[in-house]
């Protein structure tokens, strides 16, 4: 190889050569620069619950972490994560082998992928979805087949049939989100029934990304896969304390499963960040056995902020899709006389001092997305009131 063709050759690994910056760094860095308020990336203004913050002084100052933790993650917090899903869910997992900590869901995700596929592997998943599934599908090798969640009447649903014609011989693994990001769909149990069957037939594993579990809004009740008949032993579930407790940048998550399919995790997730978070390990664990007070109020208080959010954006004049859970609204700019979402979000700082996040870019088919925007709000009161107020003059 002469040099020439080595400087011809992009520095980027060929597979990541499709994804540039995060969608999500980019629109924060443009409401900085702006002096925005920031609705587009999924953080909370306000930290969580105090007796936590100070459970992970405690571990400081106690030296309780300080040095690295034990590879699958600290005997407290494991034993915490096992309880509860005992309690909320009935699921039974060994702390020692079916527990692993992660530095959040997103290495969750990333090492699930990893560790499970090989390449050529496909993997169905759930569109428009989180920017990472695409990502580390693309560095595990694996080849992503959307299946497209589709709005109508005031939400986003999955189409089974097409779920199923997705699956093919090559398909090794459903990758599933619910309550989802960032239409806020909640998988009923129907729904659930329809994919616990069809990865039972096909002999499917399945990861499931569960990190807004708690906060699930109206009838809609979230219900972890791996509770169906069949799906345990095929069932890699993830979790996070960023979206329980409002500690994003501690970066806390972690994965339960069967304790093949552990391991399998595991493996890949020595080789990335090995571990992490260690004095906020054992603040999670006190957090996991907060009382369900704490969980009812929390849902509430999040509950009433999307409603604060949704009716000042349709004031404003967005068609708003009602999410059933997460901290996202989609809404769709077509009533606002807009098409392309990626230009009104790097346009509307200036017109409105406000961020938010094109839909499309979280599509395979940016098309299918064009006209949706999403929105957070998972802030303070007084933020949301000043943005939707901000907002209303595109109704004019």
């Amino acid at each position: 190889m002469t040099s020439n063709s080595r400087s011809a050759r992009p520095p980027l690994n060929r597979r990541l050569a499709e994804f540039g910056t995060t969608i999500f760094a980019e629109m924060s860095a443009l409401a900085v620069r702006t002096g925005s308020i920031n609705l587009g990336q999924g953080f909370p203004d306000t930290d969580g619950p105090e007796e936590v913050r100070e459970a992970a002084v405690r571990a400081l100052r106690d030296g309780r972490g300080n040095q690295y933790p034990p590879g699958p993650g600290v005997p407290e917090l494991r034993t915490a994560v096992a309880a509860h899903q005992r309690r909320r869910y009935g699921l039974t997992y060994d702390p020692d082998t079916e527990v692993l900590v992660t530095a959040g869901a997103t290495e969750a995700i990333a090492a699930a992928l990893l560790g499970l596929l090989e390449p050529g592997d496909e993997v169905v998943a759930l569109e428009p979805y989180y920017d990472s599934y695409a990502a580390c599908i693309a560095m595990a090798g694996g080849r992503r087949v959307p299946v497209t969640l589709r709005p109508g009447d005031g939400s986003f649903r999955l189409d089974l049939d097409e779920l199923r014609d997705a699956v093919t011989d090559r398909t090794r693994l459903l990758l599933i989100n619910t309550p989802h990001n960032p239409t806020g769909t909640v998988l009923t149990r129907e729904e659930l029934t329809a994919i616990a069957e069809l990865a039972v037939e096909r002999d499917l594993l399945v990861v499931t990304d569960e990190v807004y579990e708690h906060l699930v809004f109206d009838d809609a009740e979230h219900l972890p896969l791996a509770t169906f008949p069949g799906m345990r032993e095929r069932t890699v579930t993830i979790g996070s304390a960023g979206k329980s407790f409002s500690f994003t940048g501690w970066k806390v998550g972690w994965v339960t499963a069967d304790a093949p399919l552990v391991a399998a995790v595991r493996t890949a997730k020595q080789y990335l960040t090995y571990v992490s978070a260690g004095p906020f390990q054992y603040a999670i664990a006190e957090a996991l056995r907060l009382p369900d007070s704490y969980f009812d109020s929390f849902r509430a208080d999040f509950h009433r902020k999307r409603d604060l959010l949704g009716d000042g954006l349709r004031a404003a004049g967005f068609e708003v899709y009602q999410p059933q859970g997460t901290y996202f609204i989609t809404t769709d700019i077509a009533p606002l006389g807009e098409q392309d979402a990626y230009a009104f979000c790097r346009a509307l700082p200036e017109r409105c001092g406000v961020v938010a996040v094109p839909n499309s870019v979280f599509y395979d088919d940016p098309e299918a997305g064009r006209s949706q925007v999403r929105f957070t709000f998972c802030k303070r009161d007084d933020v949301l009131d000043e943005a939707t107020s901000r907002l209303r003059h595109l109704a004019s």
